[in-house]
């Protein structure tokens, strides 16, 4: 199986502090023609209508370049919609929008309490919203227009031309998780005059400069294994050595064999990545129910990892217990023979995160001596180096945070923000970075101690435990309050 080559979901790089070689942590009715072109084929396999708006290239100069016009995805769903009900939109991330779709069952679930219209936008460089078609990739010249602040105002350009003509009276909340959340949040701040409100789920929006513990995130993600098991602990932090000690003394080819590689490894860092991938992601996705949203996976899958570990025979070499666990990850499926290790392939269409990562998306990240992965330092200036030999530009590391603030948001945003929701699980490292406190009483955190990455963005199930019900009923609670408070002011 391939592996997926970013973080939905934030890509960061992390240099260690003894090799030059780095570690990158995965990290609705519409039908005048000029609003859309319609797609040939959709290939859809969720209730929404494939279209496509003509979007600016550039929303912020006047230079002749600026006028040129791509055309950006969005997917709709208006069955259950009304006239001046209210319109829900998904700001989309780092993907292909349909990804984000399947696993946003959340907003298809309330739609018909809220006769709401459902839109998708698709973030502009990703999927099909390729601005220079095959060529966007292609150098900075292009690349240039990828960035935060255009795609939000793309989101506004697109919501007020569909405002215009379906329903000007129609309120408008934005729903965002992972990087779309913090892009929901954004929104609200920077359009309130088009957003109600906003539903930012796992928003990690202090997670830049040094808000948040640099270690935060890999201690959270230590703190998910320890709380299974402390011998996986144990085990986990042991098997970096002894993988080392293998490539050392055994050479790439037993490590191939080990790692059931499809074929020969040309590195000891890509195995180790395989691994720490694994880890990372199964921390962040550790739902209560099977899902499928990086990797079919089973409910509370680190459990089921440790259980992996803790049940090979005392003799077992540490390094055989973590490949046997992370081809759970891999292959819960069981249909997998082999793993393709390196040069793995893009399913999902992120690797546009490559580029905001090393311009404005700047999340240094460490692990302390505590941490089940190696210990690490954050190095800019050598960070700097692979963005400029990679890209020809330098990072902008306080550009976030200057742009959107972060910085004692507790004081700034409780007299100037309103309307937004945090919405968190504890056992998603991505929460240490987001907003954990209330703010105000219409700046609102949920988290709930079990909960993992946007878990209450997925489909409700049978299964479900209370306390995730319980979230998702207060979080469509607070949007009712919002509807109602905008409907009030008009009377």
């Amino acid at each position: 199986m391939a592996q997926s080559p970013a973080l939905l979901f934030l890509l960061l790089f992390i240099f260690a502090t003894k090799t030059i070689e780095s570690t990158q942590i995965f990290f609705p009715r519409a039908t005048h023609q000029s609003l859309i072109k319609q797609a040939k084929d959709p290939k859809l396999s969720i209730p929404y209508k494939t279209q496509f708006f003509p979007q600016l290239l550039d929303h912020f100069t006047f230079q002749p370049q600026s006028s040129k016009i791509f055309y950006q995805k969005y997917l709709i769903n208006d069955h259950y919609w009304e006239h001046g009900a209210p319109i829900f939109v998904y700001t989309g991330n780092e993907g292909n929008i349909e990804w984000f779709a399947e696993n946003t069952g959340f907003m298809l679930d309330i739609a018909p309490k809220f006769r709401a219209l459902l839109v998708f936008i698709e973030h502009r460089f990703y999927g099909e919203s390729l601005p220079f078609g095959k060529d966007s990739y292609k150098s900075a010249k292009t690349l240039g227009y990828l960035n935060s602040q255009q795609a939000l105002a793309d989101f506004a350009v697109l919501i007020q031309s569909m405002k215009n003509l379906l329903s000007e009276v129609s309120p408008v909340l934005v729903f965002g998780g992972s990087y779309g959340g913090m892009l929901a949040a954004w929104f609200r701040l920077k359009y309130p005059h088009v957003a109600l409100g906003a539903l930012a789920s796992s928003a990690p929006i202090l997670q830049f400069d040094d808000i948040t513990p640099w270690t935060s995130f890999y201690d959270a993600v230590t703190q998910d294994f320890k709380d299974a098991s402390q011998n996986c602990y144990e085990v986990i932090k042991g098997s970096w050595a002894e993988l080392q000690a293998v490539s050392e003394q055994k050479g790439l080819a037993e490590l191939s064999r080990s790692f059931r590689s499809c074929e020969n490894l040309h590195s000891m860092y890509s195995a180790r990545n395989w691994l720490w991938t694994a880890f990372v992601y199964t921390a962040m996705v550790n739902y209560p129910t099977e899902a499928n949203f990086m990797m079919p996976l089973p409910a509370y899958p680190v459990r089921e990892m440790c259980k992996i570990i803790d049940g090979f025979p005392p003799r077992a070499t540490k390094l055989s217990r973590v490949v046997a666990a992370a081809s759970l990850y891999y292959n819960y499926s069981r249909t997998e023979k082999c793993f393709k290790i390196e040069n793995a392939t893009d399913a999902h269409g992120l690797h546009g995160w490559d580029w905001q990562a090393c311009t404005e998306m700047v999340m240094p990240m460490t692990c302390s001596k505590d941490s089940m992965f190696p210990p690490s330092t954050f190095d800019y200036k050598a960070f700097s180096e692979q963005c400029m030999r990679k890209y020809g530009v330098l990072p902008r590391p306080h550009w976030i945070t200057t742009e959107f603030g972060g910085n004692r948001i507790e004081q700034v945003l409780k007299r100037f923000g309103s309307n937004i929701i945090f919405s968190n699980g504890m056992q998603d490292p991505w929460s240490r970075g987001s907003v954990l406190k209330n703010i105000s009483a219409s700046i609102i955190a949920l988290a709930t101690e079990k909960g993992a990455h946007h878990v209450d963005f997925r489909s409700a199930t049978k299964e479900d435990p209370d306390w995730l019900v319980e979230q998702r009923r207060q979080e469509v609670e607070i949007i009712q309050r919002w509807i109602n408070e905008y409907h009030s002011d008009f009377k």
